[in-house]
């Protein structure tokens, strides 16, 4: 019982953090990459305040839920939900890696920028944010859709 419940927790904290991807996937590139120095900067602002908020939350409960679940499945590490765990977790590291030395400095870049004063390059770090974050979509999707096929397939 203990497993289905980390399972879980792990998928639903998970599903938090790769919707961000899909959205980014769906509409958020295509958006940013169509708005103005002016609105890309107040937008960001209020992004990443919000992000850095509460986005930590779902991140820390799939980080801990996904190392209890490889915990939980240690004994049988050829078995289905240790390994997609385990792929689940690389993820989720690799992720938080890309967000503290990638999408973070950044953001704290853009945030020093206001509405009427902004590099010339602002378009360029724009598109910086948006290639790290396209990496951080392919970890946090694969990890999900790996734990996904484990729970589905088990």
């Amino acid at each position: 019982m203990i497993t289905k419940i980390t399972l879980f927790i792990t998928l639903l904290s998970y599903a938090f953090i790769v919707s961000q991807s899909f959205m980014y996937i769906l509409s958020l590139r295509k958006a940013q990459l169509a708005l103005s120095a002016t609105s890309y900067t107040e937008l960001r602002h209020l992004i990443d305040a919000n992000m850095r908020a509460r986005f930590k939350w779902p991140v820390y409960t799939a980080l801990l839920s996904d190392l209890l679940l490889l915990i939980l499945h240690v004994s049988t590490v050829s078995g289905l939900i240790f390994i997609t765990a385990a792929i689940a977790f690389i993820g989720l590291i690799i992720e938080v890696i890309l967000t503290l030395k990638g999408n973070i400095p950044l953001n704290n870049i853009m945030n020093s920028w206001t509405p009427g004063n902004y590099p010339e390059n602002w378009q360029e770090i724009r598109l910086q944010w948006l290639n790290i974050f396209c990496y951080r979509q392919i970890a946090n999707i694969t990890g999900f859709l790996s734990l996904l096929a484990g729970v589905v397939f088990q």
